[in-house]
């Protein structure tokens, strides 16, 4: 017969492993459902800039690359996806999930504070998600932007206006007006580097909006 210290520990047991199953069970939904909003924004967004399969696209400021492994769905194996980001740490986690999946048309790139490090003319499209008001050289990265793309090629900005409760971002102009960016600067700034507004769409998720351009 089993001692009270014995089943005691048994019970322990059995709600630890029963804690550890739960959390592993909401972290693949929570996963999944990351994955599903990511799929769901670029779908919009590839339909917006017109890809296809042997697309080139760029994801500027990749993070954890799943919006950039998102694209690959929709160019294809004759298409390309460049992933660039700043932070080495997150870019050498990129890179180790880009073997990982062993996708061979997906390149991932160190990106500079005001260099975007793609070759010249390489893209069909290039976004950036919720990245350019944190871009503290925005007139040379710009240049960069628009040397990254073809003749005829687009540029989408996604982002959000200035709100309140957030930590201002360092190193920024101080036209921005707190953590975000107006939409009228972002149309003057890369109208300046010399695209054109194609279309602009208000109605983006977690309260963006969305200005595509297109090189002259």
């Amino acid at each position: 017969m089993l001692g009270k210290a014995v089943i005691t520990a048994m019970n322990k047991k059995k709600r630890l492993l029963e804690v550890a199953l739960m959390c592993a069970l909401v972290a693949v939904v929570f996963a999944a459902q990351v994955r599903g909003e990511a799929g769901e924004e670029i779908g919009r967004l590839a339909e917006l800039m017109g890809w296809k399969a042997g697309t080139v696209v760029a994801d500027i400021g990749a993070g954890d690359g799943k919006y950039a492994f998102a694209a690959v769905d929709h160019v294809g194996t004759a298409g390309k996806v460049y992933a660039t980001e700043i932070d080495r740490k997150k870019l050498g986690e990129l890179r180790d999930e880009v073997a990982k999946r062993k996708l061979a048309n997906v390149v991932a790139v160190e990106s500079k504070e005001a260099e975007t490090n793609l070759p010249a003319g390489c893209c069909d499209a290039v976004y950036l998600r919720r990245v350019y008001h944190h871009l503290t050289k925005p007139a040379e990265f710009d240049a960069s932007l628009v040397r990254s793309l073809k003749a005829g090629g687009r540029l989408a900005i996604i982002d959000f206006a200035p709100r309140a409760g957030l930590e201002p971002v360092e190193g920024v102009p101080s036209n921005r007006g707190g953590h975000g960016i107006p939409e009228k600067i972002v149309i003057e700034e890369l109208t300046a580097a010399g695209l054109k507004v194609e279309k602009i769409v208000e109605d983006w998720p977690e309260g963006s909006y969305c200005v595509l351009f297109q090189k002259r």
